[in-house]
């Protein structure tokens, strides 16, 4: 399979078996976060897997969406501000770094027969109390995994390329 074909056959899964994921597919779609590349190789980013029932459920409360419960994989993604590096304008690449992981992540997801959904709109403060995470850390998006219940749409909504690319300089059509 292409990259390109690889990319569209990745969607959002909202909707999980009950079956459990096997660890060498976990740590494989881990490997392709480790090698993903951050700014200046500063690697800001710290996985948490969860699979307790008990844990995944706490999670769960912080993203109240009934799909997000049958999701048997929630890998947490933290971030250490204080490790990723500063472009001189202060900005802060610990965010691109964490969205570049998360990216290989949901690929190599794909590629193993899995289904993930990048989350972002949980309540990150009490997703921090539930792991007890330390201060320096900071939980940047949650990706639920396992082997989708549903089908793939058949055409996701894109805009043309056209719309989206400018040569030289930008220019609005």
């Amino acid at each position: 399979m292409s990259f390109i074909q690889l990319a569209k056959k990745r969607y959002s899964v909202r909707s999980y078996l009950d079956k459990p994921v096997e660890i060498e597919k976990i740590l494989q779609v881990l490997e392709a976060a480790r090698v993903a590349p951050s700014a200046v190789n500063k690697q800001p980013l710290h996985f948490i897997v969860v699979t307790n029932e008990d844990t995944k459920s706490k999670i769960a409360d912080t993203y109240p969406r009934d799909w997000f419960k049958t999701a048997p994989v929630v890998i947490v993604v933290c971030g250490d501000h204080s490790l990723s590096w500063k472009r001189n304008d202060g900005k802060d690449h610990c965010d691109i770094d964490a969205a570049i992981a998360i990216d290989h992540m949901t690929l190599a997801a794909a590629d193993l027969g899995l289904g993930t959904c990048w989350v972002c709109a949980f309540d990150a403060k009490k997703c921090h109390e539930v792991l007890n995470l330390p201060e320096n850390l900071e939980v940047i998006a949650l990706l639920p995994m396992g082997y989708s219940a549903d089908k793939a749409p058949e055409n996701k909504k894109r805009r043309d390329i056209s719309e989206m690319v400018s040569w030289e300089e930008y220019k609005k059509e």
